[in-house]
């Protein structure tokens, strides 16, 4: 199964996860006292450019459908999408900007531009993904209902299914959140009033429905002649966003070495134990300035799970805190390139869609699940509980040093039995 106990999982002690948390709880710190000017820029400059972009990309589409300026206006659409969503939208609404108390720019009024409502998304994912972040049975977004990303997970016939369901959901992924938080703010209500009727339901149905008519329609209309040249472009910007945004949340949540948990490990978890299933339990996408900027800084996923609420714009200078971290705790830092980190959730994807039977590890030592279980085998080959210390240099020898001696030990195995043959 999922890990079961983290610290066993994590080779620490009590003594080092408690003196881990105290060394997350100080970058907090460190970060909330230094917010400023610099900040406040930031977020107004990054509004500004949206702005910018969206309404050039207007301008551009008005009145022709030259195929050069439907090109050079969608581009410009699907980029203002995309901030609009990843940099300004998710991070918003996660309260990152509340302390600048500006009512434009607060989690409390701020509205995206997708098909969910605001307040849906904010309780199914502010609240129940980043208390319950990869707890199989508990976090709803592993595998958002949808796909089986973890063997913890009972297979079903349908899951034969996965990798058409997969395609689907990219393409639609603002529809496919908005329903699964639709689901989420269902479940607060009687269940004699969680039909299509509900309060839930309205205010679904009003958000989309506003979406549909600005898009569908009054963009369209505005356009004249156009019209169906704009119509094309609003739906293939929706597409791009759909797609990026589903690449990233991905890349950042289901990449081998992105962990899995029990509720078992939650029942009786600390602050420190915390710290550590958010950083055991994400992963983040290497590749630039770029990169970071149009993935909304999700591309630090570790620090995003680690601080939600802190100004996306740090999470560069916290990262390389986290990592010295990392490095002397001897803890995995996961990351990689995102064409790299998607292969790996899409190899889940399509391996899970099989029966169990049909796949050769298991949820105790797979590289999309795993426990503290995986280790038997160098426990008892060493003997060797809990953190460690080399003898001679003195270097502790946890997670990071295990993994490594795991993956040794299993070549080994493999060409002696190899060999044997």
């Amino acid at each position: 199964m999922a890990i079961t106990d983290i610290r066993e999982f994590a080779h620490l002690t009590d003594a080092d996860i408690e003196a881990l948390a105290g060394e997350f709880d100080a970058i907090r710190r460190d970060v909330e006292d230094s917010r400023g000017v610099r900040d406040a820029r930031y977020i107004h400059n990054t509004i500004r450019l949206q702005r910018g972009l969206e309404i050039a990309g207007r301008l551009v589409l008005f009145g022709s459908r030259r195929r050069s300026r439907w090109l050079l206006g969608t581009a410009a659409l699907s980029l203002a999408k995309i901030i609009e969503n990843m940099e300004l939208g998710h991070n918003v609404m996660h309260g990152q900007w509340d302390w600048m108390n500006d009512p434009e720019i607060h989690s409390t009024s701020w509205e995206w531009d997708q098909t969910g409502p605001s307040a849906h998304w904010k309780r199914a994912h502010n609240y129940a993904h980043h208390t319950y972040t990869n707890i199989v049975g508990m976090d709803e977004d592993v595998g958002f209902g949808i796909l089986r990303m973890t063997r913890d997970e009972k297979w079903r016939p349908i899951n034969l299914l996965q990798p058409v369901a997969n395609v689907i959901l990219a393409a639609t992924f603002e529809w496919g959140i908005a329903l699964h938080d639709l689901d989420a703010m269902k479940q607060l209500e009687p269940e004699s009033e969680r039909g299509w009727n509900s309060v839930p339901s309205k205010d679904f149905a009003l958000k989309a429905g506003r979406q549909l008519l600005k898009d569908v329609v009054i963009f369209p209309a505005a356009t004249g002649v156009a019209w169906k040249s704009t119509l094309s472009a609003n739906l293939t910007a929706n597409l791009v966003r759909n797609v990026w945004a589903y690449a990233v949340i991905f890349c950042g949540h289901f990449p081998d070495g992105a962990e899995k948990f029990t509720v078992a490990e939650f029942e009786n978890e600390t602050r420190g134990q915390w710290y550590l299933r958010q950083l055991l339990g994400s992963a983040n996408i290497s590749g630039g300035r770029v990169m970071d900027f149009l993935t909304g800084n999700l591309s630090y996923q570790i620090e995003h799970h680690l601080f939600p609420d802190l100004p996306s714009n740090r999470y560069p200078e916290i990262a390389a805190r986290v990592r010295a971290l990392c490095g002397k705790y001897d803890l995995p830092y996961t990351t990689g390139p995102l064409a790299r980190q998607y292969f790996l959730a899409l190899r889940t994807i399509h391996k899970l869609a099989l029966p169990d039977s049909l796949l050769r590890a298991t949820s105790d030592d797979a590289p999309e699940t795993s426990s503290e279980r995986k280790f038997e085998r160098l426990r008892a080959a060493s003997g060797a509980v809990g953190a460690t210390r080399d003898a001679l240099t003195g270097r502790r020898r946890g997670l990071l040093t295990a993994l490594r001696s795991h993956a040794e030990q299993t070549v080994a195995m493999r060409r002696r039995r190899a060999a044997a043959r």
